[in-house]
């Protein structure tokens, strides 16, 4: 199936899922995540309607770049793990960074986005399995809230909300505890009305099991090989 084709599919499974949710499907935003493919592959999933799009590395975006600046509406966002002796690289290209895991690379990207004159939208990457070989915050950890309670400071940055990639199960099911977690732990943070803190995103879900994602609760979901095709 092309990438058009692809997408539609997609979309028809986003929509039924949602419907099942008793929710509306407008309101769950489809990232194509490009990392690996080329600009042609991105742009034919941009005629395609994807406004959204997520890129692992700092140094890969910044070779398509130049191929892809002149899409209007287009938003790119950095959902790989970021090092923070490459935030202000990633400042200057992204819209937004949705994996921020540590204070000190929050701190960073502050002051990269301040040196440039923008607002950096960013998302808390939670790392909701607590599993060793994969990035992101515990839950209810010190660094958490340490974070949290800075968002004041960050006035370069706008925290919108969480994202987090649950353990991988061949049966999506199994992910559901995983996806309903990260949600109780969205809705408590936005329940304490934080300062500086935006917690309307909720990113989680990818081609696997996007769907049990959109059933709880996700807005945002990330979606590469079930646009793209396998990666080489």
């Amino acid at each position: 199936m092309s990438i058009a084709g692809n997408v539609a599919e997609i979309r028809k499974r986003i929509a039924a899922a949602a419907r099942r949710a008793g929710r509306n499907a407008d309101d769950v935003i489809l990232m194509g995540v490009s990392k690996t493919f080329p600009a042609e592959a991105v742009r034919e999933a941009y005629a395609a309607g994807i406004r959204v799009f997520g890129e692992n590395r700092v140094q890969e975006f910044a070779e398509k770049f130049t191929a892809l600046a002149h899409l209007p509406d287009a938003e790119w966002h950095l959902i790989g793990h970021l090092q923070s002796n490459k935030a202000g690289k990633a400042a200057e290209l992204f819209d937004a960074v949705d994996s921020v895991d540590s204070l000190r690379l929050a701190e960073r990207l502050n002051a990269a986005a301040a040196g440039l004159g923008r607002k950096l939208t960013v998302l808390i990457e939670i790392n909701i399995g607590a599993e060793e070989a994969k990035a992101g915050l515990h839950p209810f950890s010190p660094e958490l809230e340490e974070t949290l309670q800075a968002a004041p400071q960050f006035d370069h940055l706008e925290i919108r909300g969480l994202m987090a990639i649950p353990p991988f199960f061949e049966n999506p099911e199994e992910a559901r505890p995983y996806f309903r977690k990260l949600r109780e732990l969205r809705d408590g943070i936005a329940a304490r009305r934080l300062s500086g803190v935006g917690m309307s995103v909720l990113s989680m879900g990818m081609s696997h099991d996007f769907e049990v994602a959109v059933e709880e609760g996700s807005t945002g979901v990330r979606v590469g090989t079930g646009i793209f095709g396998t990666r080489i």
